[in-house]
């Protein structure tokens, strides 16, 4: 039975996941596979490049159907309880990756989800929930996601409900207090076992049948990786135990944590203005040195420059975030220069954003009401 330190040691980490001491240590204590250099090599992607993919289980069932170009499964989706940040733009940048080499790609619009696993206070009714995922919905459509790979929970179809009971069954409370502790509740539970069936259902034979399937998910989930692929293994179905690919989650603005809009002050929402962007950048935590002088002469910390962070997850030229990590290291680029070009930057990626939402939001709401 998994013990509870899992997920603790996976959440505590999570805010300092570009520390690769810790990163290397939690992959080794879990059973992670790390990427080789030739896989690196064949996946020619800034998330691969820049080390912001970290690890896998069972990446290699994927590689091969891509290599021999069979069909293999990917979901991916989003927990409709608040507003999308840019750090979900990651996990959606993989997916398109991914469905461009020839995924059967379907991305969930969690309503249920976010309904039963969230406070009153945050989503106090279903109806709020599908409200959150209007919104959500069309921002991950302005990310590239195709209409017709977006589901609801809330509006599958029957065999996927029957589903979700089956894998219940399989579960004993022991098991479910050991993975997720104390505050597990029935709604939780509930919540749970429909992620398991977002994860597992299109192997069902009314789907697409038995093969390979990928989800890309942030290094804290890796309890709920484990829990489904052991509950897999205990279906009469046949299926491919699901791999999982890690990527480490981009950290907040602020240090020691990572972004969530649970802590907007520390995070760059879709529906940020120019000012309230360019105020949290420059409020952001600084890799520079104290003194001008001092970071002439021994230079800047970019791995824990938070306005650097936003160049390292989403700017798409790799000569041009190498060039202003090499010129921050050395001292000749300062703090302020930076986050002055990682401000444009960004208002520009925020900008064309939020003008792609405003044309994606009835297709949303036709998605997500009917």
């Amino acid at each position: 039975m998994p013990e509870k330190i899992e997920i603790d040691a996976w959440k505590a980490a999570a805010p300092d996941t570009e520390n690769e001491e810790v990163v290397n240590r939690l992959i080794k204590q879990f059973g992670l596979s790390t990427f080789t250099s030739s896989e690196k090599r064949r996946n020619d992607h800034p998330l691969f490049k820049r080390g912001i993919v970290i690890a896998h289980r069972d990446f290699k069932l994927i590689e091969d159907r891509i290599l021999n170009r069979r069909p293999f499964i990917q979901m991916t989706g989003v927990a409709c309880s608040g507003p999308m940040h840019i750090g979900h733009k990651v996990d959606i940048d993989l997916f398109l990756y991914f469905k461009s080499l020839g995924a059967r790609s379907y991305y969930c619009a969690a309503d249920i989800d976010g309904y039963v696993s969230r406070s009153d206070e945050k989503v106090p009714s279903l109806e709020r929930a599908k409200e959150i995922a209007v919104d959500n919905v069309a921002d991950a459509l302005a990310l590239g996601i195709d209409e017709k790979d977006v589901y609801m929970q809330s509006r599958k179809e029957p065999r996927y409900y029957e589903f979700a009971f089956e894998l219940a069954k399989k579960f004993t409370f022991s098991t479910l207090y050991a993975i997720y502790g104390k505050d597990y509740s029935p709604g939780k539970h509930s919540a749970n076992m429909l992620q398991y069936a977002d994860i597992l259902h299109q192997q069902l034979k009314e789907f697409n049948g038995p093969m390979p399937s990928l989800t890309g998910i942030g290094v804290d989930q890796d309890p709920h990786a484990r829990a489904v692929r052991d509950i897999a293994a205990k279906l009469p179905y046949r299926f491919v135990s699901p791999s999982f690919i890690y990527f480490s989650f981009q950290p907040g603005l602020h240090m020691g944590n990572k972004m969530s809009s649970s802590e907007p002050s520390s995070t760059i929402l879709f529906t940020d203005t120019p000012d309230q962007v360019r105020r949290k950048i420059r409020d952001a935590y600084s890799g520079g040195r104290d003194t001008l002088a001092e970071h002439r002469k021994l230079g800047g910390v970019p791995e824990k420059d938070r306005a650097f962070q936003i160049l390292r997850y989403h700017h798409p030229d790799d000569k041009f975030v190498n060039d202003i990590y090499s010129r921050f290291k050395s001292g000749e680029m300062a703090s302020g220069e930076l986050k002055e070009i990682v401000i444009d930057f960004t208002n520009e990626l925020i900008k064309r954003h939020q003008e792609t939402k405003r044309r994606k939001l009835k297709a949303a709401e036709k998605i997500v009401l009917g």
